[in-house]
């Protein structure tokens, strides 16, 4: 079950796998050269401390010529103020090696960028990182509207109104030796035509029940029909509106997709794309063949979005995971990521009358922080340290303020992605929790 799992996570990875060996082979070619290189390590697989962060910064010289200059380092916040730094005079031996040591002090809860330089006869380099210092104690400064709760407790029933009008349609060319595939489609908010994919093991027992894998979408993604030789779950993508075959009233370039109706929370078309998660668990609780006590919600960035608000508004989710969630603590994004902010800022300088501020209203009410306390389903979450659109800070702000069962895994070299260690463990994860042997 978890090797099927794995293999599905890797396959978005396929391409990236061969890039990397190109690069490596590439590498190993040039490895016979002299030349200076660097390592940096912690202590710490996640980079997290209480009150020092610690790194040793090496390098290599396997010229014949020695190298003199000094290694430094400076630490700064996440908006790019500095704060502190320091250097050491270095000498370092032809075909030899140095190691040096440095601790960073920091009070403060929260994540600091820091960047370690080397200056040599004949190298200069930059390595960046991020550490953190007690960010289980970060929380965020701004809090939810008070009609937060009311106002997507009004758009829920406002979805209700709208008749599903479910359609299942059999896709036997897509077709494999153990999976069915079928196009779903069904009507959301807005009565908007929302689709999908499901994808059923073959199986002859006519009553067995499948623990459903629910995809959400990532930004502008298609998702397509995944296909498994796994005998225990029943795969759904769905593309919510705006996106793959869900693409249709709602047809944006790419990037203005995330700044549609902005301007009015009740239009914006996240509010729409929420509904149109929560309304593919109507659909799922439709089948008879479909283990309703046993739904997954799972996706990354937009996904880990979807997921998370989907969870806090939908009891009826099980367990879930969010990847690397955009769209956390959203006031504290402006000044620390190009995307979304600088684009939204684009979109209101040419609408007259909006203004950066009404905006920043309206997206409290699609913030992760303000939908993570209402969560009560157990939560798997993953971030990077490195990534430029969500940085770590508030990432867990939302985490932090999920008081149900919940797990974070830090991938302190890594930006806004995951990589092979998480999809085994989710899929482990979930596996446990549905009892799938």
């Amino acid at each position: 079950m978890v090797k099927k799992l794995y293999k599905l996570f890797m396959l978005g990875l396929i391409t990236f796998s061969v890039a990397q060996y190109a690069i490596a082979q590439e590498k190993s070619e040039k490895s016979t050269a002299d030349e200076i290189t660097t390592k940096l390590t912690t202590p710490d697989n996640n980079a997290l401390y209480t009150d020092k962060a610690k790194y040793t910064f090496e390098v290599i010289n396997t010229t014949n010529t020695q190298q003199v200059g000094k290694v430094s380092y400076q630490v700064f916040t996440e908006t790019g103020e500095k704060l502190n730094a320091d250097s050491v005079k270095v000498k370092i031996n032809k075909k030899s090696s140095e190691k040096y040591s440095f601790e960073i002090p920091q009070s403060k809860p929260g994540f600091y960028k820091i960047s370690f330089m080397v200056n040599v006869t004949d190298y200069d380099d930059t390595t960046r990182r991020v550490f953190g210092i007690r960010p289980e104690e970060i929380r965020s400064i701004y809090k939810k509207p008070a009609d937060f709760d009311s106002f997507w407790q009004a758009t829920k029933d406002e979805l209700a109104k709208v008749a599903p009008n479910f359609r299942v349609t059999s896709m036997p060319k897509l077709d494999t030796k153990t999976r069915k595939v079928y196009l779903i489609e069904m009507q959301s908010l807005d009565n908007m035509t929302i689709r999908g994919w499901m994808t059923i093991p073959i199986t002859k027992n006519k009553h067995r029940k499948f623990a459903v894998w629910l995809n959400l979408p990532g930004y502008q993604a298609d998702l397509k029909p995944v296909l498994t030789d796994d005998e225990d779950l029943a795969i759904i993508s769905l593309n919510v509106r705006g996106q793959g075959n869900s693409r249709g009233p709602i047809n944006t370039p790419r990037e203005e997709y995330i700044f549609y109706h902005i301007e009015n929370k009740n239009k914006y078309v996240m509010r729409g794309a929420i509904m149109d998660c929560i309304r593919c668990i109507d659909f799922i609780f439709t089948r008879q063949d479909l283990n309703h006590d046993k739904i997954f919600a799972t996706g990354g960035s937009m996904g880990g979005f979807l997921t998370i608000a989907t969870a806090a508004l939908d009891k009826r989710v099980t367990i879930c995971s969010a990847q690397n969630p955009i769209f956390g603590d959203i006031r504290n994004l402006v000044n620390e990521v190009v995307w979304p902010v600088d684009y939204i800022k684009r979109y209101v300088a040419v609408k007259p009358g909006l203004t950066f501020d009404k905006v920043l209203n309206n997206l409290d009410y699609f913030d992760t922080k303000n939908f993570a306390a209402n969560i009560t389903c157990p939560m798997l979450m993953a971030i990077g340290l490195l990534d430029p659109l969500i940085p770590p800070n508030n990432e867990y702000a939302v985490y932090n303020n999920m008081t149900g069962q919940k797990r974070i895994m830090v991938f302190k070299d890594l930006g806004h992605e995951v990589n092979g260690v998480f999809g085994t463990l989710e899929a482990k994860w979930m596996q446990d929790a549905f009892a799938l042997f």
